[in-house]
């Protein structure tokens, strides 16, 4: 059963739907996980217009304490400053995250986040839709809200994707490099037709919370790595070496020659997942 605060926030979800579905998704979420954690902390009954700074403050010490990226902590605190302004306590959260003493995001980490599939944990998800979703996110780095809503009729360019459904609405185009991306694309054409991964009977947020459950069941705590994985595949193929996030030299180890064919393998990296700066492809490759 859910608890007062819980019953309170889920109105305030309700009444405003600000964000995309993959926002208001992950809005939910972080909400649902401070109900859990002030609990845990020893914070009983609270009520949702109760809420104060010295629960933020337990809840950032827990964080740090924990070892939470600074990046994690930011995403969680913007949700947290979301809800205090719809129920009318804007300044319950500073807007600077200095001030709450969270460290400046880093992007730059030769740690690997790529997540890799196996056909059997594919084949374990037993739902057609959910698991061409999960093979177009592999085989083409898409976000999961790309692989969802692609439609590929329209996307198919022969030599690449068109895709134009994105973060930022900002289109792109994917290389398809190899037969078993066509064989893939062709397939789910077959499932599909001219609709999306998302069955006509569901909508977008009843598919994501399919989508979710499924990744948990066959063990894949985040399927953004495997945008990572596609990243750091691609940089192999671009440069002829692994990133330094899969074991490649870091940047400082590369000769001259190897720094400009570094950067403009980013770039490319960077605009077929969507981005367009090159210092974020640090997040996938490392540096």
């Amino acid at each position: 059963m859910a608890t007062n605060f819980m019953c309170q926030a889920n109105q305030v979800l309700r009444r405003n739907r600000d964000g995309s579905h993959a926002t208001q998704a992950e809005r939910k979420k972080v909400i649902q996980l401070i109900d859990k954690e002030l609990r845990e902390l020893g914070v009983k009954k609270l009520e949702l217009r109760n809420l104060k700074r010295k629960h933020i403050d337990k809840l950032l010490k827990h964080w740090n304490e924990s070892g939470k990226a600074a990046g994690t902590i930011k995403n969680r605190m913007s949700h947290i400053r979301w809800l205090a302004e719809k129920i009318g306590k804007s300044g319950l959260v500073p807007a600077s995250n200095t001030s709450l003493g969270i460290a400046k995001r880093q992007y730059v980490t030769n740690k690997s986040k790529a997540r890799h599939l196996s056909e059997t944990q594919l084949k374990a998800i037993g739902d057609p839709h959910l698991e061409a979703a999960l093979r177009m996110q592999k085989a083409f780095g898409l976000r999961r809200e790309e692989a969802m809503k692609i439609i590929l009729r329209d996307a198919d360019r022969g030599t690449h994707l068109h895709i134009v459904k994105t973060k930022g609405a900002r289109p792109r185009d994917i290389p398809i490099r190899t037969e078993e991306q066509r064989s893939l694309i062709d397939e789910v054409k077959s499932l599909v037709g001219a609709g999306s991964l998302i069955p006509p009977e569901l909508k977008y947020v009843q598919q994501l919370r399919r989508f979710e459950k499924a990744c948990i069941e066959i063990g894949l705590d985040r399927s953004h790595g495997l945008r990572h994985a596609y990243a750091q595949q691609r940089y192999l193929e671009l440069t002829g070496w692994c990133a330094p996030a899969a074991g490649g030299k870091s940047s400082k180890e590369l000769t001259r020659e190897e720094k400009l064919t570094d950067r403009e393998s980013r770039l490319i990296i960077s605009e077929e997942l969507g981005h367009s700066r090159e210092d974020v492809t640090a997040v996938y490759l490392g540096r």
